[in-house]
């Protein structure tokens, strides 16, 4: 322990990550100011605007509440995390195509979310979506082109799967 700091070890992105932290300081700066994750965003600050999201074992958190110490022994993932060979991911490019992403400053939010319900293999109802998503949902581009993303996406999934 160095003086007034915490070792906090967890994965992020799949890589191992050994860290001393101040004890008061939130995880959106250790993986942005330390690790160098710019996906990772500064927003509100109060956990609303989604640009802070990043997915801990399997859960959407907003990491500008959540502190770097909790993150002991966590699985992280950021949108850098998401990437293949620095390809986007197919919601990532669903949500291009479905014009959901505009200012792009609440975009991590809403990825996030439908990263974890995708990777679920469900096939949900429209209201099912917006429920799970509601905590993430952009509020300038509206929920109607983040749903019919998600939903694009989750359809795929299923005609895939019952090949």
């Amino acid at each position: 322990m160095i003086k007034d700091k915490v070792l906090v070890r967890c994965v992020v992105n799949g890589k191992e990550v050994a860290e001393y932290v101040d004890p008061r300081e939130s995880l959106l700066d250790m993986l942005r100011n330390r690790l160098g994750l710019t996906s990772v965003k500064k927003g509100c600050e109060v956990g609303e605007c989604g640009a802070c999201t990043v997915i801990i074992d399997g859960e959407t958190i907003d990491s500008c509440i959540y502190l770097a110490v909790w993150a002991e022994g966590k699985n992280i993932r950021t949108l850098e995390g998401l990437e293949k060979n620095g390809d986007l991911t197919r919601i990532q490019e669903a949500f291009i195509e479905e014009g959901a992403i505009q200012c792009g400053f609440c975009t991590p939010g809403f990825v996030m979310s439908a990263t974890v319900l995708l990777e679920r293999g469900e096939v949900l109802t429209r209201e099912a979506i917006k429920k799970h998503m509601s905590g993430n949902l952009c509020r300038c581009t509206g929920y109607q082109n983040i749903v019919n993303a998600v939903e694009k996406v989750m359809i795929e999934q299923q005609e895939t799967e019952g090949v």
